[in-house]
């Protein structure tokens, strides 16, 4: 017989086990995706932990495939969640928003052309997964025009096959806890998708989502509640009289409200309706009352001469929307992104004008779906910023309430403040039958990160923990 390529009849068992480890260790760097790796963002500040972005294909047949940025952990990746975030509209874009103006790690900067830590991004605690959905939303799209009219359950239905090829480009994810999160619009985006993975995990004798928990800022939920709502919001905030406030009280009906046709009320309640947004006017954030407004022509002003104080708004860039816009469609930046790969023939936006979405849809009453998750023993979080006059905390309030009652569930916390920081008042928070909790975020916008982006983590980590928020001030934390 030949001597071995080791140099004997038998292999050595050291250099067994060294070949062994470099399988396994090849084979974990191969689980990921080198060709989405992100290396490096134009301007980006140097950080330790990795970035991925790119395409999953979910039509090969049609050509539509969903554009995602994927942050890890800031430490330990594999040994934290996994978190989906989706914006709202329908519409606009989850990477614009969550990733690069609320949690996400970095915000742009005043020149619109480098980025600069978020030192409160919510990759703190957990891995965060960021898609453009649905497709012509960002750099999403479909080949074929008809899947830009679209819906709820299209939408959902494209983001479980999204889900489920991009863990299989990413295995190392499967298995760890799964928590989907959002905002706005998101409230009807996340619970229909997390029906369908429940849907999905019941009758798969495979693979399963470890979902978690659910969690939505400012959601809309059920347009009959919150329609009425933002007109209660401005006038206990001094935003309109007495008198405005008395003729929409009486003159409208909010139970007819439908996105397909907002104005089927009285002559008299349209009049007052208009007459509420005018005196709001353009001089305010809607989304915001505490904060200034951008002027595009000063910011442009600013941008040529290199004096960008003048935008900052209680600690809070108000131009980083424009900021952010400009460096999305640097063609540098798409590149690093692998974004924009057939050269759309328009702009990256943050709300898009390419989709036709059903109107109807924004009339689903989300509340029986959250009943079903509850249900299936999945917690849900349903979390207000209080300066929002959108979709305010009085309709969400109520909402999560009226679903407690129907699930039967008692109260597990009174409504009361919670803290974070130096014995600062963070919100106000109740809980139901151990399931249901409802939080508002002190200070906080419609985009809860945005606005109080400390007090967003520590709200985000209690949820993840399926720790109470803390009912009792401390010294520091």
């Amino acid at each position: 017989m030949g001597r071995s390529w080791f140099g004997g009849g038998a292999l050595n068992p050291f250099i067994l086990a060294a070949a062994v480890f470099l399988v396994v260790l090849l084979s974990n760097v191969e689980a990921y995706p080198v060709e989405d790796l992100v290396v490096n963002l134009p301007g980006q500040p140097k950080v330790g932990f990795r970035q991925f972005a790119g395409y999953i294909d979910i039509d090969v047949k049609t050509g539509k495939s969903l554009f995602y940025y994927f942050v890890e952990a800031d430490s330990t990746p594999l040994s934290k969640p996994l978190s989906l975030w989706l914006n709202g509209g329908p519409g606009c874009s989850s990477i614009g928003g969550g990733a690069f103006t609320e949690l996400g790690p970095f915000y742009p900067r005043g020149d619109a052309r480098s980025l600069r830590i978020n030192r409160m991004s919510w990759n703190r605690a957990s891995n965060l997964l960021f898609v453009e959905s649905p497709a012509g939303v960002g750099w999403s799209y479909s080949n074929t025009s008809s899947d830009y009219k679209t819906g709820d359950a299209a939408t959902a239905m494209d983001m479980r096959i999204f889900l489920l090829n991009w863990l299989a480009k990413f295995p190392e994810y499967k298995s760890l806890p799964f928590f989907l999160t959002g905002e706005s619009y998101a409230g009807h985006y996340i619970p229909q998708l997390a029906d369908l993975l429940l849907e999905h995990n019941a009758h798969s004798k495979g693979f399963k989502f470890n979902l978690k928990g659910v969690a939505i800022g400012n959601p809309l939920l059920n347009l009959d509640q919150d329609a009425g709502s933002p007109y209660e919001f401005l006038w206990s905030h001094g935003m309109m009289s007495d008198e405005l406030h008395q003729t929409i009280t009486k003159e409208c009906d909010f139970d007819d409200y439908t996105f397909e046709n907002p104005h089927n009320e009285s002559d008299s309640c349209n009049d007052a309706l208009s007459t509420a947004m005018d005196i709001v006017g353009n001089y305010v954030n809607n989304y915001d009352v505490l904060l200034d407004v951008c002027y595009p022509s000063i910011f442009e002003q600013e941008l040529r001469l290199k004096k960008l104080a003048t935008k900052i708004s209680l600690g809070i860039d108000v131009c980083m929307s424009s900021e952010r816009k400009m460096y999305f469609n640097l063609p540098e930046v798409q590149k690093a992104l692998h974004a924009n790969r057939t050269g759309l023939p328009y702009p990256w936006s943050m709300c898009s004008s390419e989709l036709e979405y059903q109107d109807t849809d924004g009339n689903i009453d989300i509340l029986p779906v959250l009943k079903k998750i509850i249900q299936n023993g999945i917690p849900v979080w349903i979390f207000s910023g209080d300066q929002d006059s959108v979709v305010p905390l009085m309709g969400s309030r109520t909402l999560v309430r009226q679903l407690a009652d129907d699930l039967k569930f008692k109260v597990t916390v009174p409504y009361s403040t919670w803290f974070h920081k130096n014995q600062q008042v963070a919100g106000w928070v109740t809980e139901y039958g151990n399931m249901l909790t409802f939080a508002t975020v002190r200070g906080a916008a419609h985009m809860v990160p945005y606005a109080q982006p400390s007090r967003a983590l520590h709200l985000f980590s209690a949820f993840l923990r399926g720790k109470r928020l803390p009912d009792h001030p401390k010294i520091s934390e």
